[in-house]
């Protein structure tokens, strides 16, 4: 046991911290400042720019959320688009759906995805070698823009903050490309912060979203390290509402997939009803078309 804590910014007046048991890396790459430490509480933690992004406790959570609930709510994903998720997590989920015949992941650091498969393994598995995978270091912006049109059946988005380096991920421009490359049942999915304590995060991306696809919504995921209530994940589909489909459509999808029963936080029952959303959330989405 040290003395040594590492304490959270992302909000002024607001803090978690936690016990360092061993720092493992420090280090500032071309885009943002990186450090991986072993917790005592929350195994191996990833802090990009002095924000927690993962940690091997709890990972599951986001991870499995982020994940499968927009597959399973397509219904019929061959080609999926992940853009961050440089630790790998998304990556692995994605792969687990038997259906799914290519997953382009592409994240801006790469140092993030080596000191990942470093220090971090557990959570992306063996999604690096699996051999539908395709994994880009390079700009999602740029990639988005130059995809073919209608190319891509989901786009999962797991970037940080609309601050820095994750800033234009959240902008009508980059919204705009992915409805022209995804499929007409399309859908995209992005995390938009603690409502608690970003509401502006979720109404400001919902706001944009909803110029280029007809159904727009949210869902919500517990993540103990994300902290200050509910996390919403913002999902716009260009086919059917995402939300609307039965516990009995979703189970029947996952157990074709592969995934039922393989699952820490997410079921059929967990997934239709994280689209109930409490109102202090709810009045932060545009009104339903």
């Amino acid at each position: 046991m040290t003395d040594a804590w590492i304490g959270e910014t992302l909000y002024d007046g607001w803090q978690q911290r936690f016990r360092v048991r061993k720092e493992l890396a420090r280090t500032k790459s071309a885009f943002q400042d990186i450090v991986v430490f072993e917790s005592e509480t929350h195994g191996r933690v990833l802090v990009l720019d002095g924000v927690i992004q993962i940690t091997e406790g709890d990972e599951f959570v986001y991870q499995e959320m982020l994940t499968h609930v927009p597959v399973l709510a397509h219904g019929d994903a061959k080609s999926v688009l992940i853009i961050g998720a440089g630790d790998g997590g998304v990556l692995r989920r994605v792969l687990q759906h038997r259906g799914v015949e290519r997953a382009v992941m592409v994240e801006i650091d790469g140092a993030v995805i080596e000191l990942s498969k470093q220090f971090l393994p557990g959570i992306a598995g063996d999604a690096w070698n699996d051999p539908r995978a395709d994994v880009i270091v390079g700009d999602g912006i740029d990639y988005v823009a130059k995809a073919e049109s209608g190319s891509v059946d989901v786009i999962i988005v797991d970037s940080t903050d609309p601050i820095g380096v994750g800033e234009v991920l959240f902008t009508d421009a980059f919204y705009a490309h992915c409805a022209r490359i995804l499929t007409p049942n399309g859908i995209i999915v992005n995390q938009c912060g603690v409502p608690f304590m970003q509401a502006d995060e979720l109404r400001e991306t919902s706001l944009r979203r909803a110029q280029f696809f007809p159904h727009v919504s949210a869902y919500v995921a517990a993540v103990p390290t994300y902290v200050g209530g509910f996390m919403t994940l913002g999902v716009a589909a260009k086919g059917t509402n995402p939300a609307l489909h039965s516990v009995e459509t979703i189970r029947a999808r996952a157990e074709q997939a592969g995934i039922l029963g393989t699952t820490g936080y997410w079921t059929p029952e967990i997934h239709t009803g994280a689209f109930n959303l409490p109102p202090y959330i709810a009045k932060h989405l545009p009104a339903s078309k």
